[in-house]
């Protein structure tokens, strides 16, 4: 009985050795994420294999494991920027990234947990001074969002393809001007589309006028060669027409009367 406490002890120790190094052993990988191995005794940050996929891995005990999110995440930047005409105009830009998954040791050997910090935040903020810095306020305001959207795009792209990061999209969400200037072009495009309107009104009143004349000159030449059409032998046949259909009518008292070698007969009387 007096030995069984000292056989126990030992036993004891090793049980709670073996549980703590198991536990240092196990590491479990998070749905989205991925796990980059850190070798004490065997060079440091592994760059040359791929990181530990999701699920349950064991390693070494006096190994380490640094874990990542590996899905789309999203950066939402406020910047204030200067115009090409040296107006400062704040810019709502958000950036979707994700770091490249084969790469994440090399990601966290060069940068570290705080990339975002280092390389896509400097990143994006260079591009967008730079790309503003290219267009005025009024462009900024009407047309040209769309354009500097990608060209903040591109920029930010080339800058993070040897940063071991994934740009996948740039949107801008808002652009804002000074109130002044910004009364101040929509001013200029209420002015502008106003004179558009007038200059369609003349157009159209133009197009009307044009229409008119083409038809009063149409119908002048109709008429025109209709009087010439009309000979005295015409006239007089259509004339003694017209007298034969009244002089046919039963109702009519007819009474002709010659006038003339060439002339139409006359005709008098009614019921």
């Amino acid at each position: 009985m007096d030995k069984l406490p000292k056989i126990g002890i030992p036993v004891i120790i090793i049980v709670i050795i073996l549980i703590i190094a198991f536990a240092k052993s196990a590491v479990t990988i998070g749905s989205g994420e991925a796990g980059v191995l850190y070798r004490t005794f065997g060079g440091g940050v592994v760059t040359d294999e791929p990181p530990l996929g999701e699920g349950f891995h064991l390693i070494a005990p006096w190994n380490d494991v640094i874990v990542y999110e590996v899905r789309q995440q999203e950066l939402f930047e406020k910047m204030k920027v200067l115009s090409s005409n040296g107006l400062e105009i704040q810019i709502d830009a958000s950036a979707w990234y994700e770091p490249v998954y084969n790469d994440l040791g090399n990601l966290h050997q060069s940068l570290g947990e705080n990339y975002l910090q280092r390389v896509i935040q400097p990143a994006i903020r260079s591009a967008a001074r730079s790309v503003v810095g290219r267009y005025t306020p009024e462009q900024l305001y009407s047309s040209k969002r769309d354009a500097i959207q990608d060209e903040i795009y591109t920029e930010t792209k080339k800058i993070l393809e040897e940063q071991y990061v994934q740009l996948n999209e740039v949107l801008v969400r808002d652009v804002t001007l000074p109130n002044t200037i910004k009364d101040a072009i929509e001013r200029k495009l209420k002015q502008e589309q106003e004179s558009l309107e007038y200059e369609f009104r003349l157009v159209t009143a133009a197009k009307e006028a044009e229409k008119v004349i083409i038809e009063a000159q149409g119908k002048a030449d109709a008429n025109r060669i209709l009087s010439a059409s009309l000979t005295d032998k015409i006239l007089q046949d259509k004339g003694i027409e017209a007298t034969i259909k009244l002089a046919e009518s039963p109702n009519s008292k007819v009474i002709v009367i010659g006038s003339g070698e060439k002339g139409l007969p006359i005709i008098l009387g009614n019921q």
